[in-house]
């Protein structure tokens, strides 16, 4: 997974839109309450929280490559009030799990890996027979004019020796690809699908605000005194093309892969 150093407290503030994605995944799950559930990606872990709310008599993990995003999890969620619930760092290409897990949930995080293989292999081992994996992340053509909007930035004279050698750092795949991948590690699909989102903010400053915790690929190839400015200047790129609306709200095209399959 990518090893950028998170911010854990202003993701926090920051990921409303994906907190709005992960509740509507959550209902889809079809919960008896007594399931143990992993949930890969888990960041600031609310989410993950939510999940122990709705399996009382279960249990859940969430794990996240993110030393900042567990300890900040661990803080907002301790075990000794939430007793079904426990945060690991660990990395989603090297699940250390073995047929103990009913459910793999994750949502808006597995994009951050390049080669799903490994991941979609320890979600196998993890699962018991039967089990079910669910899960979302960014899909093909994600984001697409944020992307072409910082491709421009890029170019730029101001910009260009901090991007040397730099290549897209995102899995953004579609069913083409992960069809075969869950065939190959064993896993039987439900479905894989590409649904077409939009991300709402609600004003400029949350724009770069989302733009400041989730780009990091971009934002720290960019000496640290000159973040706030190129964050700045890529949302200035991407609004000069897509202009915000009569309320300031800046609404960017979105694309999620959603993930359904069971353990063979």
């Amino acid at each position: 997974m990518s090893d950028a150093r998170w911010n854990a407290d202003d993701y926090a503030r920051h990921s409303e839109v994906q907190r709005g994605w992960a509740e509507e995944l959550i209902s889809k799950l079809a919960l008896r309450g007594t399931e143990r559930i992993l949930d890969l990606g888990c960041g600031d872990g609310k989410m993950t929280a939510e999940l122990a709310a709705r399996v009382p008599w279960g249990r859940v993990v969430g794990i996240d490559n993110s030393a900042e995003m567990i300890a900040l999890a661990r803080e907002r969620f301790p075990t000794e009030h939430h007793s079904n619930l426990w945060f690991h760092e660990a990395d989603a290409r090297a699940l250390p799990f073995e047929g103990e897990v009913d459910v793999v949930f994750s949502s808006a995080a597995l994009h951050w890996v390049l080669d799903h293989r490994p991941v979609l292999a320890g979600i196998r081992r993890a699962l018991v027979p039967g089990g079910l994996a669910l899960l979302q992340m960014g899909g093909r053509g994600n984001a697409g004019e944020v992307v072409a909007a910082a491709d421009r930035l890029l170019a730029e004279p101001a910009w260009a020796p901090s991007f040397g050698e730099f290549s897209f750092p995102y899995g953004f795949y579609g069913p083409e690809e992960y069809a075969p991948w869950l065939a190959e590690a064993g896993l039987a699909a439900v479905r894989v699908e590409l649904i077409p989102k939009e991300a709402i903010h609600s004003n400029r400053e949350t724009f770069e605000g989302w733009i400041r915790t989730t780009w990091l690929p971009y934002t720290e190839r960019v000496p640290e005194d000159r973040r706030s400015a190129f964050v700045s200047a890529l949302a200035g790129a991407y609004l000069a093309r897509h202009p915000a609306d009569a309320e300031g709200r800046c609404a960017v095209r979105m694309v999620r892969l959603e993930v359904e399959a069971v353990k063979r």
